[in-house]
């Protein structure tokens, strides 16, 4: 028998990070998440976000790349996020992602961090948020691909 544990922190924009999905519909956002999460037989540990991004906590399936896992995440998420009628505005995920594997013993405090988003961007963009992360992260960025779509 294998044994895995392969957490990753992941974080969805949308495209260009319009602000184009409204906190009091974000619990039927989350929802639909977690079934598609479940349906991959992986583990949520937390997800929340803001109008312009997600984060989730995710233990993935041993048997699903990550790259897959996001791109059907979203793939799977635009129609229903599009005919729910609660996000007008709503065009499309951006193109690309960010996704940071994290220890075990990470975890509580990345479930807060991830709990206290609104709080949180009281005080950060999100474009600072994801400058910090990946730098964190150890990742070099490229400025000329930096958020864009």
């Amino acid at each position: 028998m294998s044994y895995i544990q392969s957490l990753h922190h992941i974080i969805i924009r949308t495209k260009h990070s319009k602000k184009v999905l409204p906190n009091e519909h974000s619990e039927e956002l989350y929802r639909y998440i977690t079934g598609y999460i479940k349906n991959k037989k992986s583990f949520l540990y937390r997800i929340n976000g803001m109008p312009d991004h997600i984060h989730i906590l995710v233990g993935i399936h041993s048997t699903i790349s990550l790259a897959d896992f996001v791109k059907e995440l979203k793939t799977s998420a635009n129609p229903w996020i599009k005919s729910s009628g609660k996000f007008p505005q709503f065009t499309s995920w951006g193109a690309k992602y960010g996704a940071f594997t994290i220890r075990y013993q990470e975890k509580d405090s990345l479930i807060e961090y991830i709990k206290n988003q609104r709080e949180h961007h009281k005080t950060e963009s999100f474009e600072e948020e994801y400058r910090r992360l990946i730098e964190e992260n150890g990742i070099v960025i490229d400025e000329q691909y930096f958020l864009r779509d």
